[in-house]
């Protein structure tokens, strides 16, 4: 059978957007190169996950043998070591805080069709949840993220808090359930996970409105509303008309008699208002590049043979004629230092941490602008009042 047109996954979207659920139906779900190595990393989090809650069934030999097999994977890369090791030591360090030893579920599949519906041909609604731990009352959810494009916040999240609701409901009769913890592990964005809680009152409450939205969802019902973390992995975003209308209201609309300057205030409501416009005209180019190479019409525009780059063919019978030819073998070959972060993947994050933390120094990033809600402090080149106090008493 299918999967559930609504899965935690995207439930940030068709909770919001209830209607795009359907729309989406309508166009394949490609998978990509770095979906498939995220579920390989994911797999390498499990194994390290389950030989230190269940060592002694698990055992090293059988570990070694596991991890050997990943490594065959083309895609297998050695800095998932690293970044597994710090989702793997972010769940130790959860655990071992326990007044008392936690029950700890490791890829526990989650069932939620006592709170989403699903359609005759699919499977019931569920997903997978990468850890769970329970104890002291507290129900804990740790999702390990190993995508490195969009940060995600453990606030409020939709995908996690679904889980919660079908982890307490699994085990609510074992375990008495007060208080809810959600954790996202992004290591390859953040060294710092993001951590969120609220109370088992709160979550039943997100229940509720949950199958209401659902209830809309699965029948395609409800409002469009397109915006830039709704439509971002949208299957439908390219050619949604909710989108398309919203961008070019947004860009190309009426503005009235207005003064021929803008102000700040209205340069930070444009930004707001505009920041999907960009990707919508991204998603429209490649749809229609799509389109064109599957031989169908796009008025005004068409598919060409984009610039080309020129490689050897055989890159040692040409190094070694050229140098017949007398071209020094120095010309044709460059030594270069590797960057800090090169270097850390090559040695692998923990120990070059220890190695090499007496020379680097992390230098000031480039002034970036970035909305408000952002966690990092805001820099500004005005001068202060104590600097300026400073600068009289020098003159």
């Amino acid at each position: 059978m299918a999967h559930s047109m609504l899965s935690p996954s995207g439930a940030h979207r068709w909770l919001a957007c209830t209607p795009s659920a359907v729309l989406e139906r309508q166009f394949p779900d490609q998978g990509s190169d770095a979906a498939a190595e995220g579920t390989l990393a994911h797999e390498l989090a499990e194994l390290k996950l389950r030989n230190f809650f269940q060592a002694a069934d698990f055992g090293k030999t059988k570990f070694t043998q596991a991890v050997n097999m990943l490594k065959r994977d083309p895609l297998w890369k050695d800095e998932m070591q690293g970044y597994t090791d710090t989702y793997l030591d972010y769940v130790k360090s959860l655990s071992l805080g326990f007044e008392n030893t936690p029950s700890a579920m490791v890829e526990k599949h989650i069932d939620l069709d006592m709170y989403i519906p699903s359609l005759p041909e699919e499977d019931p609604a569920g997903g997978t949840a990468d850890c769970i731990l329970i104890g002291g009352g507290v129900l804990h959810i740790i999702d390990f993220k190993y995508g490195k494009g969009v940060p995600v916040s453990a606030e409020g999240n939709p995908q996690l808090s679904l889980y919660a609701l079908g982890a307490y409901e699994a085990y609510k009769i074992l375990y008495p359930i007060e208080r809810i913890e959600l954790h996202i592990v992004q290591p390859r964005i953040s060294d710092e996970p993001s951590e969120w809680g609220c109370s088992l009152t709160e979550l039943l409450a997100f229940g509720r409105w949950v199958k209401q939205r659902a209830a809309l969802a699965i029948e395609g019902e409800g409002d469009y509303r397109p915006s830039k973390d709704n439509c971002r992995f949208c299957r439908a975003k390219a050619t949604c008309r909710a989108r398309a209308e919203k961008n070019v209201e947004l860009a190309f609309g009426p503005v009235g008699k207005k003064p021929p300057l803008i102000s700040n205030e209205e340069m930070g409501m444009f930004l707001k208002q505009g920041e999907d416009v960009a990707r919508w005209i991204a998603d429209l180019q490649d749809c229609a590049l799509a389109q064109c190479l599957a031989g169908k019409d796009v008025p005004g525009w068409k598919a060409v043979e984009g610039r080309g780059s020129r490689e050897w063919t055989d890159l040692d019978k040409a190094f070694r004629g050229l140098e017949t030819a007398g071209v020094e073998a120095e010309l044709l070959w460059e030594r270069r230092p590797l960057s800090v972060a090169q270097a850390e993947k090559v040695i692998g994050k923990k120990e070059f941490g220890v190695l090499a933390k007496d020379y680097v120094v992390k230098k000031p990033g480039k002034p970036a602008l970035v909305e408000e809600s952002d966690k990092r402090p805001a820099i500004t080149n005005k001068i202060t009042a104590e600097e300026a106090f400073k600068e009289e008493k020098i003159t």
